[in-house]
């Protein structure tokens, strides 16, 4: 009998994180039989280091983009992939299954899609410095190490997150951030998700500590999901992580849950044999 061909996974980042960011998770879903790629945003340099030396490489590019590039991606897969993104590649991700072209959804800590309407002070502070100059919108924006040990890895040592703005930080096009927080008064904006289409399951996860992504908002999220969605809808909230939750020294655990959520529904054929560091 020919064994069955790997499930593919194609994972998306968000803001602010180089595709490099997910190089752990992809090791660890191809030896849990999966068939992962992380291919980046359109126009995004090779490495974090020629991001960070370009940064008008990714100038412009908004959520549209991201999505189409994404789909372009899954449109040469020979079968319909999990999709698994960050911040707001987690509301990209959400498009993308919204859309039908996915057979299960992770979003990590997910940007608010159209119709979430909760906003924490804290997710306001961390974005208005972005949100504050309209000069932007067609431009990039980059952490700071001192900004980004506050709003990104905030629940880490400082250590680590200079460790972590040294490996991925990189420049990001400020877009996405005025086409979400204008989505409530834009009809046909980029950050809508179709919501309710029959679709596979979903799991949105929460950060505790997360200042970029606040652990409400994804909470108002699943709500959303749960109440219109056919599919199953299930909610994890890590209550010490923070919006770094994919990238730093946790994230094994992270990547655990959803390799646990995608084989309690028969997403993929996970090998039985333990993975260092998973549970």
């Amino acid at each position: 009998m020919t064994a069955a061909a790997p499930v593919p996974v194609v994972f998306v980042h968000g803001l602010w994180l180089h595709a490099s960011s997910w190089a752990p998770w992809l090791e660890l879903f191809a030896a849990r039989g999966y068939d992962p790629v992380a291919p980046g945003w359109p126009g995004e340099p090779a490495t974090a280091e020629e991001a960070r030396a370009h940064p008008g490489a990714v100038a412009g590019v908004g959520i549209g983009d991201v999505t189409q590039h994404h789909a372009d991606v899954i449109a040469g897969l020979p079968a319909a992939p999990v999709v698994v993104g960050h911040s707001f590649g987690g509301l990209v991700a959400q498009k993308l299954h919204g859309m039908g072209l996915t057979r299960a959804c992770v979003a990590l800590s997910p940007a608010q899609f159209r119709g979430n309407l909760v906003l924490p002070p804290a997710q306001l502070r961390t974005a208005w410095p972005v949100l504050s100059r309209p000069g932007l919108r067609t431009g990039t924006w980059a952490h700071t190490r001192d900004s980004w040990a506050r709003a990104f890895a905030s629940a880490v040592p400082r250590e680590e997150a200079d460790r972590l703005w040294d490996a991925y930080a990189i420049p990001s096009p400020a877009r996405p951030l005025f086409q979400a927080g204008s989505a409530a008064f834009t009809p046909r904006s980029e950050a809508a998700v179709e919501t309710r289409r029959e679709r596979g399951p979903v799991l949105l996860v929460a950060a505790g500590l997360d200042r970029t992504v606040p652990a409400a908002g994804v909470r108002a999220a699943y709500r959303i999901q749960r109440r219109h969605g056919t599919g199953v809808t299930e909610l994890l909230t890590f209550p010490d992580r923070g919006h770094s939750l994919a990238a730093d020294s946790g994230w094994a655990e992270v990547a655990g849950a959803a390799l646990d959520f995608l084989a309690r529904h028969g997403v993929g054929a996970p090998s039985p044999e333990p993975v260092e560091g998973v549970r």
